[in-house]
């Protein structure tokens, strides 16, 4: 038995049986001890940012780590984004790199990189192995802090000789010992009492709920709260779907690109409640002017975040769930009709078929994307897991596709990593392959990890790809042509036939130019067993709208398109 050996047998304790790996020089004594162990499969992404990214989407719909595997030097920095993108949006995830001798580390070996320095900053925990004997060890402390508290990725840098040294006998060990790490459970009772006061004396309450509510398997709990003392609910990208947007106290997603009427609400409330969500940027705009008639109550499980980008009025620190059930215990029972009637009036003004209605300034013969992503909805009955890639297809998905499960969308969303959806994709699929995969994806976002095609060919993965072409880095044109007199510098694509590249990978094609077409081909796609792409021909200047100009209150939201 050999270093390998115990690597495969730890990642057995922890119940892995998928890895996503790219193998080289130094990962030949893993991959060949691998085959060794059927009960974990060995996917081959085409490019090792695909490996990150997939451990990404297993993690996202299963709630257990991913995994994924490279070789020294190239192959451990192609990972980085993967990483980088964990990190910002809360994903557990394992990246095990291997790494030249230890007898030559150090002197600028063949593909050596000091990984674990280049990436310190974007994981939760890093680790390079010196001794065999503390590999286990290691393993069952990298799944541990991967998975608890806030997750996020933790690495394990694995020099050559320690895969291939000898060893007599495998233990595992049976739990961890990190005295200086604490998993928050419940809040103090101080601060809930706090918190009780100020929920029960509002008159204008917004709840925000984030990401925190998925991971931690709260939203019974949050949809409890709400019920109770009949507060409006608003997500954030990555909270959506906690909440099911049918929900009658459900307002949509609020910031930079969310509903008119959810931005509206937050500007005006009295008590802002933050469940689980950072309070970023793009949510916030103008963090100057964000909700200033408001007290805010914060809860979250990172210390770190809490008062970060907003002043809090009451820290809540713990796990979602626990937290929010001792809420439930504690505060009254009470009506907002007022309130929830004013929401709705905003709500009849600037709802999204008004914007179509009244924003379209010049007809098109192209498609619009947002009517793609409500026939989508519709032909799948909303039960669709969606991927989306970076930029227009994102927040087009974001506002036209009504979620009702947590984990229903998964999308890259505090890094913005174009290339996100292929990958994350088959992930996803690999992890769940019942669920029904969709990948909704712009012609310049999928350019980036296109060669993923070969592993969904590869594996006969049933995913089906849809494809927004408009000619243009539709994100940044949008900002050029709002922001910038129309200066297109840069953003203007002369796009491959993706059509061909598609049916050159075996996977079926159609190009879609008709509302007619397109109704067909999407219900063929949600009927097909198999791997699907379609690429939709819309509009070179369809915008996503409503949007909040960067640098403006939640309130100066733009609702529809100058004439």
């Amino acid at each position: 038995m050999i270093g390998a050996d115990i690597l495969i047998k730890s990642l057995l304790k922890e119940k892995v049986d998928v890895i996503f790996g790219y193998p080289g020089g130094v990962t030949i004594p893993l991959h060949d001890r691998l085959a060794s162990y059927p009960q974990i499969r060995h996917i081959l992404p085409r490019h090792e940012q695909g490996a990150a990214l997939a451990a990404d989407g297993y993690f996202r719909v299963t709630g257990q780590p991913g995994v994924c595997l490279t070789t020294s030097g190239p192959g451990a920095t192609n990972l980085v984004t993967g990483i980088a993108n964990a990190y910002m949006d809360s994903v557990g995830i394992v990246i095990i790199t291997c790494q030249v001798a230890t007898t030559v580390a150090g002197t600028d070996a063949f593909q050596e990189v000091d990984i674990t320095g280049i990436t310190q900053p974007i994981t939760k925990q890093n680790y390079f192995v010196e001794d065999v004997k503390d590999l286990p060890r290691i393993v069952k402390e990298a799944f541990y802090l991967a998975s608890t508290g806030r997750p996020g990725p933790v690495l394990i840098d694995l020099p050559v000789d320690v895969l291939k040294a000898e060893v007599s006998k495998f233990v595992y060990p049976k739990k961890v010992n990190l005295p200086g790490y604490q998993v928050p459970g419940k809040a103090e009772p101080r601060r809930i009492n706090q918190a009780v006061k100020l929920i029960n004396k509002s008159v204008r309450p917004v709840a925000l709920v984030g990401h925190g509510v998925t991971i931690s398997q709260a939203s019974a709990a949050v949809k409890k709260f709400i019920e109770k003392a009949e507060i409006p609910v608003i997500t954030t990208l990555l909270g959506m779907g906690a909440i099911s947007d049918k929900h009658p106290l459900h307002f949509g997603m609020l910031g930079m690109h969310g509903m008119a009427y959810a931005n509206y609400a937050v500007h005006n409330a009295d008590l802002i409640i933050g469940i689980g969500l950072r309070f970023d940027d793009r949510i916030t705009g103008n963090i100057n002017e964000f909700a200033r008639e408001a007290n805010v109550i914060h809860l979250d499980i990172d210390p770190a975040e809490i008062g970060k980008n907003t002043v809090v009025d009451v820290p809540l620190l713990g796990d979602c769930k626990q937290v929010i059930g001792q809420l439930n215990s504690k505060i009254a029972k009470k009506s907002h009709r007022e309130w929830v009637r004013q929401i709705h009036a905003w709500h009849d003004k600037t709802k999204l078929s008004k914007i179509k209605q009244e924003g379209r300034t010049q007809k098109s013969k192209h498609l619009l994307a947002a009517d793609i992503v409500r026939e989508i909805d519709q032909q799948t009955k909303g039960q669709a897991t969606i991927v989306t890639d970076v930029g227009q297809n994102q927040m087009w998905a974001a506002q036209h596709f009504a979620y009702s499960q947590p984990g229903q969308l998964l999308s890259s969303g505090g890094l913005g990593a174009m290339g996100y959806s292929l990958p994350a994709a088959i992930g996803a699929k690999i992890a769940k392959p019942r669920a029904d995969v969709w990948s909704l994806v712009g012609d310049g976002g999928i350019q980036m990890n296109i060669q993923e095609l070969g592993t969904i060919m590869e594996y006969k993965l049933p995913i089906k790809i849809m494809l927004f072409n408009n000619g243009y880095l539709g994100m940044v044109r949008q900002w050029q042509e709002l922001f910038f007199a129309k200066n297109y510098m840069a953003t203007k694509l002369d796009n491959p036939d993706f059509v061909a590249i598609a049916r050159a990978y075996k996977i079926e094609a159609h190009r879609v130019t008709t509302r007619a077409q397109a109704r067909k081909m999407i219900k063929k796609a949600a009927a097909s067993k198999k791997s699907i792409l379609l690429e939709f021909m819309v509009g070179p200047e369809d915008n996503v709208l409503p949007m909040v100009p960067p640098g403006n209150t939640l309130k100066q939201t733009i609702v529809k398109r100058n004439k």
